[in-house]
């Protein structure tokens, strides 16, 4: 397989996330062996049981299954790192099932027949993906106004990201650096700060904002690219520069509505109004 032919692609069975890695070339998933026990079983260890398996499968003399493993960078749910991973192609994943007992196997087997054949009508139509993602947006109760701000969100932000790589910016850690000084310069706080105020974890900080708010980091974003590419900066440094000044616009925007209407307009809310658990079973907002 090649890099260019690969793209990670995140999918959620019964609201547990499976990651997993789309190949082009072969038109076939890599999932997560790890993600595929966690959403079959209710093992604690989840590594452990994975190396349990591989153990009873050599000794039974059907060692094929772990032979077939492929490692591949994804990224981890904990530090946001990539690091090598046991995958599966969906034929390996299928007989993972069989090895594990397990009352989810027969609705997890039909999910991933259904998502096999999703994706694959989705490389000749992207129209289907795009239209896949306007009825998960609407199924969570966002209006096709948000929507639509939100998937011109989307495009924006691919194209400041490429502008990011022509710039010399490769890394994620990057990446992430220069978002919190455009989330920053607005709003006046980083990214995870941000998440933090409106009282979300792991979802995602545009599915939880305002239609003024995704504007006013669309305009910054915008901004931000516009500069980079007039004044062609390279590095971290100077990039960094870059999107300071390019979130400014979005700044004084900012300040300009709250005056006139008199009030703060960086909201605490989050659209879906989540909920977790903390270690002790209690309502966390």
């Amino acid at each position: 397989m090649h890099n260019d032919k690969r793209e990670t692609i995140s999918n959620l069975f019964e609201g547990i996330e499976i990651r997993s890695i789309w190949d082009n070339e072969k038109e076939d998933y890599y999932f997560s062996v790890i993600d595929v026990i966690a959403a079959l079983t209710n093992s604690n260890n989840l590594r452990n049981y994975w190396n349990m398996l591989k153990k009873r499968m050599n000794e039974e003399e059907q060692s094929e299954l772990s032979t077939k493993c492929v490692q591949l960078k994804l990224k981890s749910k904990k530090d946001g790192k990539s690091y090598l991973t046991d995958t599966l192609d969906t034929k390996g994943i299928l007989r993972l099932i069989e090895s594990v007992p397990s009352p989810k196997a027969e609705p997890f087997k039909l999910w991933l027949a259904n998502l096999g054949s999703e994706r694959i009508d989705e490389v000749f139509d992207p129209e289907i993906a795009i239209r896949r993602a306007i009825d998960y947006y609407r199924k969570r109760g966002y209006s096709d106004k948000w929507i639509e701000a939100r998937l011109k969100g989307i495009i924006t932000r691919n194209k400041l990201t490429d502008t990011w790589k022509d710039s010399g910016i490769s890394s994620n850690y990057e990446f992430g650096i220069l978002t919190n000084e455009i989330y920053k310069e607005w709003s006046g706080m980083k990214a995870n700060e941000y998440k933090s105020y409106k009282g979300i974890r792991k979802k995602s900080l545009r599915d939880n904002m305002s239609d003024i708010e995704i504007v006013l980091t669309d305009l910054g974003e915008i901004a931000t690219r516009e500069l980079t590419k007039e004044h062609k900066p390279y590095g971290l440094e100077q990039n960094k520069k870059m999107a300071k000044l390019g979130d400014h616009a979005a700044k004084v925007a900012k300040e300009d509505i709250e005056k006139n209407l008199g009030k703060s307009i960086i909201s605490n809310q989050n659209n879906l109004n989540y909920q977790y658990l903390d270690e002790k079973g209690k309502l966390k907002y």
